[in-house]
Order: C-alpha cells, then structure tokens, then sequence
C-alpha cells in the first residue's frame, strides 16, 4: 500500500506548517488516518471514525467506531486494512509548537502506551466540536489564533487522559516487541549508504535509546527479551554487513568506508572489522 505523504493532505504546505508550527483540517470521505511517512518532526492527533487495522510501531491496533488517535513522530504507522471510508478531523502540529513539556512527555505521545482512545457517544460529541472549532479558528483570520489552537489541544489531550489514564502497565512483552521493531526500523533506515560523505549517525544503543526518547537501559533489556541478543551485537552484524557490501561492489577507499560508517579513523575500523568479521578489510576485498 503507498504511503500517504505529508505533501498529500488537503490544503498542507510543507514550509507553512514549518512557520506556523500546526495545521488543523476535515480528512474527506476517502482520506486515511494519519499514515506512515518519511517525516519525523511532526506530531499528529486525530478524531477517526472508521473500521480499520493499524501497524503503530509493529502492533497491531483495531479501530472500531470513533476515537482519538495520537501520532508520536518516531513512531512508524501504517494502515494495513481499512474496511470502510473514513472521517473525521485532523490535527498537526511541531514539537516547538506545543511548548508544555509536560504535553510533550504525555503517556499518549510516548512510545510504551496505546495512542488509541475509543470514545462513547458522549465523548465523541464533545471532541468533535472542539475540533470543529478549531477548524473554523484555523481558517479565521484572528492574529491570535495559535495561542487558541493551542488551548485547544492541550485540552484535548487532558481529556484523552481523563478518559483512557496511562496504559504502562500494558504486558511486558508487547512493549518489548515494541520497542525492538522501532530499533530496527531506525537501524534498517540508515542502509544501505550511498555516499561517503555521510556518515552513520546512529551507532550504539545510546544513540538509538536518545532518537527513540528511552533510557538506553530499557531499550537494552526489550531488544534482549525479544532476540536473546545484546542490542550491540544487532547493531554490530548490521554495521559489518554494510562495510561487507561496500568493500564488495564500490571503489571507495577503505578510509572512505571507515568514515561512512562513523569510525574517525581507518584503523578503528579495520580493528573492529577483524574482531567481528575475522580478517581484515582489504583481505576481504581481495576474497
């Protein structure tokens, strides 16, 4: 299924959400929910009524009915099955934007809790006027109406959580799993390195604990439960893998290749490369 892009959305101009900071828009008949996108740097919140499977970080969530959905920006989503149309309103807004950071931290947009709030009759009524009005505060023309779109979603997420409180408690399995396919994920979207000139950023499991917003500790021990592997050693075997593929189908040099994948100098490398793969770069080149 393709992925909906941000570009996508009726009305959204990416350099105008970047200056405003928040977008707030109808989805039509036959738009889908907040969907899986190549950008990271935007937080979603939905009111979605519909049928419909969604893939949020590598579970599986059933919406039935009309609830709220929360999109944190690290998280990968996408629909995986959609058994009618759906409607609704959507809210889009930069990290900078909300600037509570007690919002920010909030258990809805946190990686370990359900972003899923299904709402009553009741509920769904009061939620659909505030986005209602923010969809009419969005296309005034008061010069203050950011400070309203803000009031706005900062009290739908206190109402979210007086609905649904915090979920932490969710089996440890499932928010292991969780969290191990996040890894991946961010570790599969730095391959396969296309120029020299970039090198890897996301390295050790401290890297990707602070890119996921985790304690390295926790992100260690969900990555171990589920593989019965250090996270260093998934990181490892994807790195050489790599450096493999590069000394096999490229002309860069071997400090070329050191540096593309984060070392500061060749003989770090080619250390590292011996103690994981058991012969040097060049040996393996001339294989």
């Amino acid at each position: 299924m393709a992925f909906q892009e941000t570009s996508d959305i009726p009305g959204l101009n990416l350099e105008d959400l970047r200056l405003t900071g928040f977008k707030v828009h109808k989805l039509s008949a036959t738009a889908a929910v907040p969907v899986r996108a190549g950008r990271r740097d935007f937080y979603k919140m939905g009111l979605v009524n519909g049928d419909m499977t969604i893939d949020y970080g590598g579970q599986l969530l059933e919406i039935k009915g009309t609830v709220l959905f929360f999109v944190n920006p690290k998280v990968p989503h996408s629909i995986v099955r959609r058994v009618n149309r759906t409607s609704g309103y959507a809210c889009i807004f930069t990290e900078s934007f909300i600037n509570n950071r007690e919002l920010q931290d909030s258990p809805l947009f946190s990686i370990g809790d359900n972003p899923v709030v299904v709402l009553n009759e009741e509920q769904a009524a009061f939620m659909t006027g505030i986005y209602q009005r923010m969809v009419s505060i969005y296309s005034g023309d008061y010069p203050y109406k950011a400070g309203l779109i803000r009031n706005c979603i900062e009290l739908i997420i206190h109402e979210a959580l007086r609905i649904q409180p915090s979920q932490n408690a969710l089996p440890v399995r499932n928010g292991a799993t969780r969290i191990y396919h996040l890894f991946v994920d961010q570790l599969e979207r730095q391959f396969p390195i296309e120029r020299s000139t970039e090198p890897l950023k996301l390295r050790t499991a401290q890297d990707f604990a602070t890119d996921l917003s985790v304690h390295v500790n926790y992100l260690n021990r969900a990555v171990k439960q589920v593989t019965g592997k250090p996270t260093s050693v998934h990181i490892a075997a994807r790195i050489i893998a790599e450096a493999k593929a590069l000394l096999q189908h490229t002309d860069w040099s071997i400090a070329d290749i050191a540096y593309a994948l984060g070392f500061e100098y060749p003989a770090y490398f080619n250390n590292y490369f011996k103690r994981i793969a058991g012969t040097t770069p060049n040996s393996f080149r001339k294989v």
